[in-house]
Parts: structure tokens; sequence; C-alpha cells
């Protein structure tokens, strides 16, 4: 077995780590592009993330995917949401939009047998947090709904959030309320970013801010209901509500909290990937992963 080959081997202590990776050319090359990184764990687009409709999945690509996911060491696979999604939109127009494509990106997920689709939650654009959260439940819950497999589909993952702006999600008790409202809440999880944690103000770079963060998740959302960790250092300083992804260790966080993810019994089977920069030949990467499979050890 050689050093990649180690490196992507399953271990039974060692939670599914990966990266974001592309889907250019066609949806299955994603695999190869993990593999090729030593993923045990990637995240894919299912669509253009910057546009509202998108070409359709072919489904002998979609068969591609899943045949060679079957044969990779790569396991979880969870799918990003379009950028431009916003269920808490005030504009009519904006909101239909932001219905259909979250809709369609459930049922292109379930297509190609994606685990989770992480989702932001939205914006209440001036309307004030509580009437955002309270918009944003009311419009998530019909298409949950009509999702395909039901709650056997492909899982919601409601994504934390630095609190740029008006955006929501940025405290837990935001995510808390939002599923507190849903009939449909058994087919939702979330999805922690810790450079979103941090810019809001969570100290996850301390050992005892970290048990709190902790706690917290499991009084108000429950730990079985995190579905993915993207691991991001903070270009941006502690609560500062930016949201600017740095390289693992050369951020404001520091290694130490990856290293407490990497080794807390509680996160074993939680997937956990990159978001940082691809730097030149997927570079930026190689070196995320390189500091994250030492600090594992």
């Amino acid at each position: 077995m050689d050093e990649l080959e180690e490196a992507a081997a399953p271990h039974p202590s060692r939670p599914p780590l990966g990266a974001h990776v592309s889907v250019a050319g066609g949806i299955a090359n994603a695999i190869p592009r993990g593999e090729d990184l030593g993923c045990t764990a990637i995240q894919i687009f299912v669509k253009n993330a910057n546009r509202w409709q998108g070409k359709a999945i072919d489904r002998d690509d979609a068969a591609r995917f899943r045949g060679a996911r079957e044969e990779s060491p790569i396991g979880p696979v969870v799918a990003h949401a379009s950028y431009l999604i916003n269920l808490g939109a005030t504009d009519d127009t904006v909101l239909k939009r932001s219905r259909a494509a979250l809709a369609d990106e459930l049922e292109r997920c379930a297509l190609v047998g994606v685990d989770g689709l992480v989702l932001h939650p939205g914006a209440h654009l001036g309307r004030g947090e509580e009437e955002g959260l309270e918009r944003i439940a009311a419009v998530l819950d019909p298409i949950l709904a009509a999702a395909p497999g039901g709650a056997q589909g492909p899982r919601l993952l409601l994504e934390n959030t630095a609190g740029q702006g008006t955006v929501v999600g940025y405290r837990l008790e935001h995510l808390e309320e939002i599923l507190s409202r849903l009939d449909h809440a058994d087919r939702v999880g979330v999805c922690l970013d810790t450079c979103h944690a941090f810019a809001a103000g969570y100290a996850l770079h301390e050992e005892s801010g970290y048990e709190e963060f902790w706690s917290e998740v499991e009084a108000r959302l429950g730990l079985d209901r995190v579905g993915c960790l993207h691991l991001n250092d903070s270009l941006k300083p502690f609560a500062s509500r930016r949201d600017r992804h740095a390289h693992i260790g050369e951020g404001e966080i520091g290694v130490e909290l990856f290293a407490r993810l990497l080794h807390d019994p509680r996160l074993a089977g939680v997937p956990m990937v990159i978001e940082t920069e691809t730097g030149d030949d997927l570079e930026g990467h190689r070196k995320d992963l390189e500091t994250l499979r030492r600090l594992a050890q």
C-alpha cells in the first residue's frame, strides 16, 4: 500500500476526510478527482452554483458516478446548494426561483445518490430575524414534503453562517428555531462550518469554548443531526461576522481546533471536508489535507 492509499484507507477512529471537488466534464469525474486527493469523503455541486438553472444530469453519467463511488475508498458524499437560493427572500420572483432551485437540487441529489445537500438558510433582507426564520421554515416544509425518497432520500443540511448582513443561521438557536417549525424535521440535519462559527463569535479555538459549543449543539440540535463539517480556517478575526476562508493553520483559528475535531470520538463518523482555495494543480487542497492527516495521527 503506497502513501496515498494508506492515507485514504478507512480508519476506525478517523472521520471521513476530504474536499470540495469539481464535477467539470460530468459528475462522475468527481470520484477520481477525490481519489487523487486521497479523500474518504467529498463535497460537490450538482449544478452551477451561481445560476438558477442548470443542464440536466445525464442518467448514464449518474450511473457512472454511483458505480465509481462503489469501487472507491470515498464514503460520504454531500452536495452544496446554489448560493443564489434565499428562502427568506422578500421578492416574489426570487422566492419562486429559490423554491424551484432547491426542489431541483434535491432531485439531482437523489438521482446520483448523494447523502446530503448543504444549504445556507437565507437572509431576512430587513424584515427582522424572527420573521426571516418563520418565513424560511414555511417555505422549506412543502419542498421537503415533495422531495424524492421522503425520509430515506438525501438529507437537507442547514449550514451555520458567519452572520454577514441580514443572513440568519449564525446562531445555533436560529437553526433550532427553523427545525422546531418544520413538520418534516426528520429530513433535515445540519452542516457546521468552523470558519463561520468562529466568525459568528463561538470560541471554538479555545478548549472551554470548544466544549461549550458542542454542548450547545447537543442541547439545541442533537449530535445525530450533524451530517457534515466544513473545516476552514478564518482569514478574518474572531467574532468579525465576516466569511473569509483561510488554509488550515494559516488563519486566525490555528491548528488546535482541527486537531480536537479530528480526535473527538463524538464526531468519528461525521464527514469533514475543506472548502479552502484549491491553488495551482490543487496544491492548496493537497497541503490542507496533508495538514489534517498529520493532525489526525
